[in-house]
Parts: C-alpha cells; sequence; structure tokens
C-alpha cells in the first residue's frame, strides 16, 4: 500500500513557474515508478511526466517536453513536478501516481493515486 500526498499547486500567469511536490508513505519508496497525470475540466485524464524507482529513466508528454522537470529524491521519499513557462493550457488538476511497473504514460498501470492539487495558469 502506498499513500500519496501532493502539494505546491496554485494560481500563476502565463509565462511563471510552480513546483509540485508528491510525498509518499507506506512501500518502499526507492521500489516503485511515480508518474504525474492532470485533469482539466471536461476533459480526459492526460500523462504529463514519469520517472523510473531509481531515477534514470524519465518520460514527458510531448506538450510540456522542455518546460517541465519530474526529479525523485528517495530520500525524503518525494518526486517533483518543475513546471516552468506555464501556459493557460496547462491548467488542470494534477495527480501523482506510483506504480510498480515501467510503463509511463498508461494510466491504468499505476495503482495508487493521490488527491490532487489544482494548477491555475492565468493568461
Amino acid at each position: 500500500q502506498v499513500q500519496l500526498v501532493e502539494s505546491g499547486g496554485g494560481v500563476v500567469q502565463a509565462g511563471g513557474s510552480l513546483r509540485l511536490s508528491c510525498a509518499a508513505s507506506g512501500r518502499t519508496f526507492s521500489s516503485i515508478n511515480m508518474g504525474w497525470f492532470r485533469q482539466a475540466p471536461g476533459r480526459e485524464r492526460q500523462f504529463v511526466a514519469a520517472i523510473s524507482n531509481g531515477g534514470a529513466r524519465t518520460s514527458y508528454a510531448d506538450s510540456v517536453k522542455g518546460r517541465f522537470t519530474i526529479s525523485r529524491d528517495n530520500v525524503k521519499v518525494t518526486v517533483y513536478l518543475q513546471m516552468n513557462s506555464l501556459k493557460p493550457e496547462d491548467t488542470a488538476v494534477y495527480y501523482c501516481a506510483a506504480s510498480v511497473v515501467w510503463n509511463p504514460s498508461r494510466g491504468n498501470s499505476y495503482s495508487y493515486w493521490g488527491q490532487g492539487t489544482q494548477v491555475t495558469v492565468s493568461s
């Protein structure tokens, strides 16, 4: 069992930055792969980024490549999403998720989910 708690969301102007954090507890953090997804109102959940259990592999959605960076600290049992050059279309609820398999963009491969944190980018 893994518990995930996101933080760091808020309101920011277009072009600004935010850093999301996801604190994990339960299962050994270093053994699980972590991902970030987002869901805007009226839209399907969308993959954003993922990082493997040891941090050697990362994966990003095309829409965020070059602007977002995922990282993890296995000592602090936390995964981060640094979001730069934010756009209004990045507005969504952002969720972190945990998976024991590496299939980064497939939401169904993640067994554990946080409660989400709202990110709003104003134009």
